[in-house]
């Protein structure tokens, strides 16, 4: 895999960092692929991420090197499911301290990107479909849970995670702020996008495709819109190639002005809500290579 973890011009990289041992990016800083150092918060208990050799080498390391590993049990769902197995895995990270602290500084002019490297078991059974990790924000502590069923400060939040559908369709599985402008937009991104009544959207359903027995690289680029413009986008990367555009959106609104790209929500898991979601074996996918960077702004066209 020779693609790049960022799939930009590098001289648009202000800081960022990354877990590839042999990468050189300028302005990119090694760190360890632990909890401690890329800010892990947030962890549900029940589902550890271990470190572990994956079974194929790590893009990038050496045979040795790490990867979290996702334990998808036989039976297991949605991790608010109180009768299933336990499986996956869910935390946040925000990077190392300097990166978080640049986050936090970014003003009107923030652009960020994230990526990381998955590996699926091979034979991977996909069922009905499933979370993959995305880049999470908003204004302060609003900027967690904005998935599922909640309804509170929705104006106020961004939650961009991927999903698996079943034969291994893929998607951005997005929630946004509650603006007409953000349905137009979403739903009028090809392949197929659908509206669903927990205020999430799957966005470019049929886009990209996931395949099993293979590391693939996953990127995501988020440009965080100017209060009171309608100025946001959402683009997807897999192996470095765009695969997915949104424009013209409102990530950022005036009840949330303060709202910002926090780092990568890490959840993966089965489902869906009803069992006939669950994994129908015990599975496992694997994790590497995270990474992060914040841009400078393009300066388009219209804005001079």
């Amino acid at each position: 895999m020779d693609m790049s973890l960022f799939p930009i011009p590098f001289s648009r990289i202000l800081t960022g960092f990354t877990t590839c041992p042999t990468a050189n990016i300028p302005n990119v800083h090694p760190v360890d692929l632990l909890d401690k150092p890329l800010g892990v918060h947030k962890a549900t208990s029940k589902t550890p991420h271990h470190l572990v050799v994956p079974p194929i080498p790590v893009p990038g390391g050496s045979e040795l090197s790490p990867a979290w590993e996702a334990c998808f049990s036989n039976g297991s769902i949605n991790p608010g499911n109180k009768t299933a197995p336990p499986g996956g895995f869910g935390f946040y990270l925000h990077g190392p301290l300097p990166f978080a602290k640049a986050l936090k500084e970014l003003g009107d002019e923030e652009e960020v990107i994230f990526s990381y490297d998955v590996l699926f078991d091979e034979g991977f059974e996909w069922v009905k479909g499933g979370k993959l990790p995305g880049i999470y924000g908003g204004a302060g502590d609003s900027a967690y849970g904005c998935t599922g069923g909640r309804q509170e400060d929705r104006c106020r939040c961004f939650d961009l995670r991927l999903m698996w559908r079943e034969n291994a369709v893929g998607e951005l599985y997005a929630y946004l702020p509650h603006h007409d402008k953000n349905t137009e937009r979403l739903m009028a991104v090809p392949p197929k996008s659908i509206r669903h009544p927990d205020y999430g959207f799957s966005v470019g359903r049929g886009a990209l495709k996931f395949e099993s027995g293979r590391w693939m690289r996953i990127a995501e680029r988020v440009k965080v819109n100017d209060v009171g413009k309608e100025d946001g986008e959402i683009e997807v990367f897999v192996d470095g190639r765009s695969v997915m555009h949104a424009n013209g959106l409102v990530i950022r609104t005036e009840e949330g002005a303060d709202g910002r790209v926090q780092g990568l929500h890490m959840q993966t898991f089965f489902g869906g809500h009803s069992p006939d979601w669950a994994s129908p074996k015990d599975q496992r996918a694997w994790f590497a290579n995270i990474s992060g960077a914040i841009l400078k702004r393009q300066v388009r066209h219209n804005e001079l």
